[in-house]
């Protein structure tokens, strides 16, 4: 007999542990404040024509996501066309652009044209990292991270060394790398891990094998067919969805959760799993109950927020690309204005992405969709009016690259999302986008534990545990939570088998 589990939130962890939990055999509920899965993952459309994916736009580790569908015998084919972009991405720089190809060999002979000898510095670089991705993604990340001792298995011992957790990314790089434009490149995947490259371990090496490597990925019809089809397969395995349903409070007993309350309504449960954002997710219990208080989240480093604008587009923007990367000032200035000085940065970096180049049907014939987003501090004051300002900085810089004229006045839909709209919109401490930053310090058990210190039923998942931000680990965060959830039904059920 299972359990009556409550899920909070139907973000990708959210979807993920109530699939797998209903896979154990547990009654499943998911609880959402919206009318729509997804959490940072949803999608909007507008009346004109376009198709907007909120959040998450880059495809990456295709395998991890492939896991998840394998283990309820399904592929991602299944539900929806997978299409390897080529290139990968553009990245501007000031003196020029890099074209990554998806073919490796193509790529190996980039780097040589930029700087002689790097092809082969490429190959040890990227051995490396499949070394890191396949030990990291397989291994390291699947643990509850209750304790290091979980991290004392054979083959992470006997090969320690070869993780680097030690020595930090941007030393790492310099190794293999001396053209500025090289390095920047090799640094640019962990930016989504939320820190400076010289802050992150140079185990996340993997994230360049996980990219470059196993390629850049669009789902046609967008990120959100990946939300569409985990919530599909969570259905498939019993799981119940209830939206329009915030939850108010988490009720408990003792030391054990008893349920909780939605719209005013208390409903019973035997677990509660909360991929809400973890702070906020606190903030349903009495305070005595909390694993962390209000200046342990003030200590910690949070990932950026960012400022992000849905642009659609009454023309065709030339030389665009599906995604592009403008780095066409300093990493380290923009870095520094998100972590030190906590301001808007003066000379920011940006992303675009251009799905219409890919998918049609994501905007009107004969018109553009864009979503920009520049990184940005968490915590900032963010008035429309400086949104608007760098808006403009966007569009002029997006206009020389493309050659494109008067964009401004060709925009056919507008919106912006910013640090104000994360806190509204999901909770998200100081409107955090990313959750918290892979630092070495908050790094595996160094992260917000799983599971409540006070009441033994309790979980959560998500970006702001383990292991980490990113899709891939938060559909890994949230099997490993059902896994633990699992557990405490079994031994009841021993308990309970004892007894008799």
């Amino acid at each position: 007999m299972g359990k009556k589990i409550a899920i909070i939130g139907s973000g990708i962890s959210g979807l993920s542990a109530a699939a797998y939990a209903a896979k154990h055999g547990n009654e499943v509920h998911v609880f959402e404040k919206h009318g729509q899965p997804g959490g940072r993952a949803r999608q909007f459309k507008t009346e004109n024509g376009y198709t907007f994916d909120m959040g998450p736009s880059w495809y990456w580790m295709p395998d991890i996501i492939e896991n998840f569908f394998k283990d309820f015998g399904y592929t991602a084919a299944n539900f929806y066309q997978l299409i390897s972009l080529n290139p990968q991405f553009d990245m501007v720089f000031d003196e020029g652009t890099l074209s990554i190809p998806e073919n490796y060999a193509q790529l190996k002979n980039l780097f040589e044209s930029i700087e002689p000898g790097s092809g082969q510095k490429l190959d040890a670089f990227m051995q490396s990292a499949k070394y890191k991705y396949e030990v990291g993604m397989q291994d390291f990340v699947n643990k509850p991270c209750y304790s290091w001792l979980e991290f004392l298995s054979p083959k992470i011992a006997r090969n320690a060394l070869k993780l680097d957790l030690l020595s930090n990314f941007r030393s790492y790089v310099g190794k293999y790398f001396k053209h500025p434009q090289l390095r920047t490149l090799m640094e640019f995947p962990v930016i989504f891990l939320g820190a400076s490259p010289k802050n992150i371990p140079a185990l996340y090496s993997l994230m360049n094998y996980g990219g470059y490597a196993l390629g850049t990925w669009y789902p046609m019809g967008g990120f959100y067919q990946l939300v569409l089809a985990m919530k599909q397969v969570a259905e498939q395995q019993g799981a119940t969805f209830h939206f329009n349903h915030p939850v108010q409070k988490i009720i408990s007993e003792k030391d054990k959760v008893t349920g909780i309350e939605v719209n005013g309504q208390l409903l019973d449960f035997d677990a509660v799993i909360s991929s809400a954002d973890y702070q906020h997710s606190e903030t349903l219990l009495e305070e005595h109950q909390k694993n962390y208080n209000d200046r342990y989240w003030e200590s910690r480093t949070f990932a950026p927020s960012c400022l992000i604008y849905y642009l659609g587009f009454d023309k065709i923007i030339p030389n665009l690309k599906h995604h592009t990367l403008f780095f066409e000032h300093d990493l380290d200035n923009h870095i520094h204005s998100i972590y030190e000085e906590k301001s808007w940065p003066e000379q920011p970096l940006f992303y675009a992405c251009c799905p219409s180049k890919t998918d049609p049907g994501v905007a009107p014939e004969g018109h553009e969709n864009v979503f920009l987003l520049m990184p940005l501090a968490t915590g900032m004051s963010d008035q429309e009016s400086t949104r608007e300002v760098y808006l403009r900085e966007m569009i002029s810089r997006l206009e020389k690259y493309t050659g494109a004229e008067n964009l401004l006045q060709h925009i056919t839909y507008k919106r912006s999302y910013c640090v104000s709209d994360f806190i509204q919109d999901y909770n998200a401490y100081q409107g955090n986008a990313y959750g918290l930053a892979n630092t070495l310090k908050q790094t595996a058990v160094l992260k917000p534990g799983i599971r409540n210190k006070k009441l033994n039923n309790l979980f959560y998942t998500g970006q702001l545990t383990v292991p980490g931000p990113g899709v891939p680990p938060s559909i890994i965060s949230g099997k490993i939570v059902a896994g633990e959830v699992n557990k405490i039904k079994m031994h009841k059920k021993n308990a309970e088998l004892l007894k008799v």
